[in-house]
């Protein structure tokens, strides 16, 4: 079986691997441009393009896919590597361009989508993020026969996955990732063979991911702890949530949720209650934020006692509010 594998960062690279090292004959990857990236700001390949090249495979970059689109030179290019690539399927994977109808028409069986969620919850670009965010104890892999919705096609083969509650969006990424490439391949043999049972997604229970955004990093102690606990679990490892202390920014990566005590309950969300070896405790507008893991500017990850040693909290300072500090 011919498959051209579409996807651009780790996420989609773990299933290139696996297709790669099941057998799949790859003629051609297509992945975003490189970007740039670092203190350097040099292009960058992605995970995607750079595994393809140590393998041997051919790589295009398209701009856009659409034929009418701004970049018809680069989607008219694109179309004569993929009718090249004769491809049975197409598998997809993170990879950020919408595909037109002439590309989902293409292979004989069609483009299959890898997404990291239990559809129809979680349509959209950030799934494990908001999954995290949102507090769900499940997730999972769906995979999907693509149409020209946003992750709106049928499902063909699901794999569910716990979110334990102390989990991060890095962790949940991994296991989620090592899953992807497997029922990839279950899904190409199984509609080789003609097995294949798509399901239609049920018009309930959708919900959609939205594109992580930088400013909402920024953590609003006015929010209940639990949600904000959960938030700097699902910005880990980007954006991280941040608190601000006037020019001071400092990133939080470790924290959990406590109850009020009956002293705390007068001060004003954002206040420090208390920084010890223990945690910094900090006021929200229900309960109270024990942050234990911690980041200044051009430092690394530290615990809340080796923080404290260099940057010393006093209980009753504040930390900013997201719009006084804007």
């Amino acid at each position: 079986m011919r498959v051209v594998f579409a996807g651009t960062p780790e996420f989609a690279r773990a299933a290139l691997e696996h297709l790669h090292a099941d057998g799949f004959t790859i003629p051609l990857v297509l992945t975003q441009p490189d970007r740039p990236a670092g203190r350097g700001m040099q292009l960058q390949a992605s995970p995607v393009k750079q595994f393809a090249l140590d393998q041997g495979i051919a790589v295009a970059q398209p701009r856009s896919l659409r034929l009418d689109g701004k970049y018809p030179d680069d989607a008219a290019a694109a179309r004569n590597a993929l009718d090249d690539a004769r491809p049975d399927a197409m598998v997809v994977a993170a990879y950020g361009l919408i595909l037109p109808q002439w590309v989902l028409d293409l292979p004989r069986l069609g483009c299959l989508n890898i997404h990291a969620s239990l559809l129809p919850r979680w349509r959209g670009a950030a799934p494990i993020h908001r999954a995290i965010e949102a507090g769900d104890a499940e997730t999972g892999i769906t995979l999907m026969q693509m149409d020209a919705g946003l992750d709106t096609g049928a499902m063909l083969l699901e794999e569910r996955l716990p979110i334990p509650p102390d989990d991060t969006t890095a962790r949940l990424h991994d296991r989620l990732a090592a899953r992807g490439g497997p029922l990839a391949a279950r899904a190409l043999r199984a509609a080789e063979a003609g097995t294949l049972q798509p399901v239609a997604q049920p018009e309930a229970g959708v919900t959609y991911a939205h594109k992580i955004e930088k400013a909402e990093a920024a953590l609003d102690w006015r929010a209940p702890a639990e949600v904000l606990a959960r938030r700097v679990r699902a910005f880990d490892p980007f954006p991280g949530a941040t608190a601000r202390q006037g020019a001071t920014v400092v990133k939080v990566w470790g924290a959990v949720a406590e109850p009020a005590l009956a002293q705390d309950t007068a001060a004003a969300p954002g206040t420090v209650l208390q920084a010890d070896g223990t945690g910094i405790r900090i006021r929200c507008g229900d309960g109270v934020l024990r942050a234990t893991l911690l980041q200044r500017a051009g430092g690394r990850r530290l615990p809340a006692a080796d923080f404290l040693r260099g940057h010393a909290l006093a209980a009753g300072s504040r930390f900013d509010l997201p719009d006084a500090a804007a």
